[in-house]
């Protein structure tokens, strides 16, 4: 005979976890890849004797480039794991779990080793305390989403964020760090911008920690009412993404991240088109009595 199932034992659900074991791959990989290029790099010298600046970052940025792109990729697979559960109502304490596990080697242990290794290293012992707040940022923002998640819902509580998601954040560290790998074209030396992505990395950290309220967008979904002028603007979108595939990444996640700074000023109205929320968010009715 079948063995009961136990009642305390998690409901795992396959497609989304699946998606949420796909992010943590793909981060695991990013690192890889980064320690891969540091290691090609120190045989490369061992047979050919010590290399110059550029052509260290040369040999290095390639292997930075594929780190980047498996952020992106965990990105993408991050937002399918939610959508997948909410899609057929398999939600779970477990998937909530693990997606933060997967997440903090995705989006806050791989970017920040790239950004140490890729942009801060000429600031030394800074540069690493730089990364390692990130880090800790990143996983108390995870750990306090968890939290929050636990509680009981209030209204409006489902569709917005408490403080800038850590998705959103590895995916502005990764877009920029791509953009510079483009722009210098392997040069190693990159002035003054190891600075400023140094102040980006810790105004990102505060607003991971902070209560700034950023928009879910969780009800987008296949039932979503449209325009035909917002299915033109997605397809320019998505069209000129893969057209100028170093500068829209900044430009997409920039927009989002500035969107939540400004979003307390912005009418109602006006957010309610923007987050495509058709109607605000009311208590379900109270059912007559028996």
């Amino acid at each position: 005979m079948p063995r009961e199932r136990d009642t305390d034992e998690p409901r795992i659900y396959f497609l989304p976890n699946l998606m949420t074991a796909c992010n943590l791959a793909c981060g695991f990989f990013a690192v890889l890849m980064i320690f891969k290029g540091l290691a090609v790099v120190e045989l490369q010298m061992s047979v050919d004797g010590p290399l110059s600046s550029k052509e260290y970052f040369q040999t290095v940025s390639r292997y930075y480039e594929y780190a980047i792109l498996l952020i992106f990729g965990s990105c993408l697979f991050d937002l399918l794991d939610g959508r997948l559960a909410r899609l057929g109502g398999r939600e779970s304490p477990f998937g909530r779990e693990f997606d933060s596990l997967a997440d903090i080697i995705s989006f806050g242990m791989a970017p920040a080793i790239l950004l140490s290794r890729a942009v801060l290293f000429p600031l030394g012992d800074i540069g690493w305390a730089i990364a390692l707040i990130y880090l800790v940022c990143g996983a108390l923002r995870l750990a306090k989403f968890n939290c929050l998640a636990a509680l009981p819902k209030r209204s409006g509580d489902k569709n917005e964020f408490r403080g800038l998601p850590i998705p959103m954040a590895a995916g502005f560290i990764a877009s920029l760090t791509f953009l510079l790998n483009d722009f210098y074209q392997g040069d190693r030396e990159l002035g003054a911008w190891k600075f400023v992505l140094a102040g980006a990395m810790l105004l990102l950290s505060w607003l991971m920690v902070s209560d700034i309220r950023y928009p879910s967008f969780k009800k987008v979904g296949w039932r979503t009412r449209g325009t035909l002028g917002a299915i033109v603007i997605g397809v320019v979108l998505i069209f000129m993404t893969i057209q100028f595939r170093y500068v829209m990444p900044v430009l997409l996640f920039s927009a989002y991240l500035l969107y939540g700074l400004f979003r307390p000023f912005v009418s109602q109205r006006l957010r309610r088109g923007i987050e495509i929320d058709d109607e605000p968010d009311e208590e379900p009715p109270t059912p007559p009595p028996s």
